[in-house]
């Protein structure tokens, strides 16, 4: 074991963005919806999905990428993970890894990082992927791959694919959102900021890092953010309609403002509440309080006008669950 602190414990909402916490609540408060899916996907997907991982990829073990498994192990106990999810290396050019499953999470390891990133980059990537298991986001994001795939047989019925666009829309926008918060529980993992900078730099300009500079990669994401027309703030909406996960510079972003609070460093010495001690209801309060605040205090135009339209949590958490709730109960698909 290194000198990372394990956090014996810890409870998922210590590292769960607000945005995410409050979209994953909405989803998770349609009625009926869990059981469904795990009924019907942890049957059949699954399944399907383990055993095309388990023909087409190599899993890790003490014999198979050993390195790669004490990587694993010691990411897993430093967030005191005891179920550990299996973990598979596959062949593929892109730089990204993956987590799915219902039942049975388990972690997909694209072969590309292991060439391009440190070993401390792939402990972050992996703490990535355990922080998904742990906050409960591998159903909805197993479920959004299953949609899609749905989509494409559904084209040439009008009512299906709306309801299917729907979904899929207000699935994707809780997504994004979602990987910020597996950003952080990256960052938990290997314990360093600049790793986790450094490794967004790589997600967007490759692998050559001694090429960049985290300086001038912050000023690039201050520009993004500050570009000040309406206009400029719909086309960025329009960037990402499609996009599986936040830009790079938006996560670097995220990540050093959660650094900068001091919440980062808190848990890091200990200060974490743990699995069963937290208040639900407050917790999510907390998280709604935090969400407003941030896109009041935001320097995008469109934000602030949403803002000030709307009170309370606005943005995604509530399209996700109006989205979802009138489809569950309209009883169309």
């Amino acid at each position: 074991m290194s000198n990372r602190n394990p956090l014996y414990g810890i409870t998922p909402a210590a590292w769960e963005h607000p945005a995410d916490r409050a979209a994953l609540h909405a989803l998770q408060s349609v009625p009926g919806l869990d059981i469904v899916l795990k009924t019907l996907i942890g049957t059949t997907t699954e399944r399907s999905i383990r055993l095309a991982t388990l023909a087409s990829s190599v899993r890790v073990s003490e014999n198979q990428f050993k390195n790669v498994f004490k990587i694993y192990r010691e990411a897993c106990a430093i967030l005191d993970v005891h179920d550990i999810p299996e973990l598979y290396v596959s062949q593929s050019p892109f730089l990204n890894a993956g987590a799915v499953g219902v039942k049975s999470p388990f972690i997909v390891l694209n072969s590309s990082t292991l060439d391009a990133l440190s070993e401390a980059e792939i402990m972050a990537i992996l703490g990535h992927e355990l922080g998904h298991c742990l906050s409960g986001h591998v159903l909805y994001k197993t479920l959004l791959a299953l949609l899609l795939k749905i989509s494409l047989s559904v084209v040439q019925i009008p009512l299906a694919n709306i309801a299917l666009t729907a979904i899929i829309a207000a699935l994707r926008e809780w997504d994004r959102k979602s990987e910020l918060s597996a950003d952080r529980a990256g960052l938990l993992t290997v314990q360093n900021p600049k790793v986790c900078y450094e490794l967004e730099m790589k997600l967007a300009g490759g692998r050559k890092i001694e090429e960049m500079d985290i300086d001038e990669f912050f000023k690039q994401a201050a520009q993004y953010e500050s570009s000040g027309s309406m206009a400029d703030s719909v086309y960025k909406l329009l960037n990402l309609v499609n996009q599986t996960h936040p830009f790079p510079v938006l996560r670097v972003v995220e990540l050093k403002k959660w650094v900068d609070s001091g919440e980062y460093e808190k848990i890091i010495k200990g200060g974490f509440k743990k699995i069963g001690s937290e208040n639900v209801e407050d917790s999510l309060k907390k998280a709604k309080d935090t969400y407003r605040e941030d896109m009041k205090s935001s320097k995008d135009p469109l934000t602030k006008t949403v803002s000030n339209v709307v009170e309370g949590v606005s943005s995604t958490a509530g399209t996700a669950a109006d989205v979802l709730k009138s489809i569950w109960n309209s009883k169309k698909l």
